[in-house]
């Protein structure tokens, strides 16, 4: 297999999967919809390789030729012409994907992995809008990408055993260890998971029972998370995680995925985590 990618979107994780995939090797292709949102996603590349060379991560020669490795483009056509994997990485509203994926219909060589980096949304339903959803697979990668380790391989309804096969090669060749969704539920593995017990954390901080610091440091110590559910929710966004408990909530109508009215307002009021300096805590 060649080794060619395309990444349509060049926000954190568009950006973060070019970053990895360059480094391992492929030639990337970042569609965007504006010069500035590339110039933006190639610095904070070019920042990330940085800062992993001076801890040795990287000589300065590799992260010259990964940075080389990568070109950007407004033009769809353009990006994903000779492409033999194309991920789509753009925020999680279904129209918006769906419309990529009519674009990549056209506009993909004859079995190019069509892939989806979404946390959420069904991959059949994404699928269903192209001629070919054999090809389409999600690749759920986690973020910061060139950090995290995992990366979620999601099957459609009609994706076959030889793209997901493909896009388990893609995964682990840019340095991922895969688990597999074999029925797209909506949330899939992960995204349920946190959206659950992120939903029961907000209702305990809502409800007083505990402070975000508190409930953060029980699944800390208690159960050996990383990082507590309120601060992973502001890390992520608070807008993000929100709407994937929405969508999850929309789709199985199970009342442990209902968004607690705190979580509203706090969208509502412009408090999304980190990237706003307040959520559960002030940054």
């Amino acid at each position: 297999m060649s080794k060619k990618l395309a990444v349509i979107g060049a926000g954190l994780m568009g950006s973060g999967i070019a970053q990895v995939a360059a480094a391992a090797g492929y030639e990337v292709a970042v569609r965007d919809v504006t010069d500035a949102a590339l110039k933006r996603g190639v610095d904070g590349i070019r920042a990330s390789l940085e800062k992993f060379a001076s801890k040795g991560r990287y000589t300065a020669d590799e992260v010259e030729a990964a940075t080389g490795r990568i070109t950007t483009t407004t033009d769809l056509a353009e990006a994903v012409a000779d492409a033999d994997v194309i991920v789509e990485a753009v925020f999680e509203n279904i129209e918006v994907k769906q419309e990529i994926f009519r674009e990549l219909d056209k506009l993909a060589k004859p079995g190019a992995v069509l892939a989806t980096n979404t946390s959420a949304i069904p991959i059949t339903q994404i699928a269903a809008v192209t001629s070919r959803p054999q090809d389409v697979v999600g690749t759920h990668f986690f973020s910061p990408v060139p950090m995290m380790q995992l990366c979620e391989l999601v099957r459609g309804y009609k994706t076959s055993d030889e793209t997901l096969a493909k896009a388990r090669a893609f995964a682990e060749e840019v340095g991922k260890t895969c688990i597999v969704v074999n029925r797209d539920v909506a949330g899939f593995v992960t995204t349920r998971l946190i959206a659950a017990l992120v939903v029961e954390a907000v209702k305990l901080y809502e409800s007083g029972v505990a402070t975000a610091e508190d409930i953060d440091i029980a699944c800390k110590l208690g159960f050996g998370h990383a990082m507590g559910p309120l601060a992973t929710t502001d890390l992520t966004g608070v807008d993000i995680l929100r709407n994937a408990t929405q969508n999850i909530y929309t789709e199985t109508q199970d009342e442990k995925f209902s968004p607690p009215e705190l979580l509203n307002r706090m969208v509502t009021a412009g408090d999304l985590g980190r990237k706003s300096g307040k959520g559960f805590y002030s940054y």
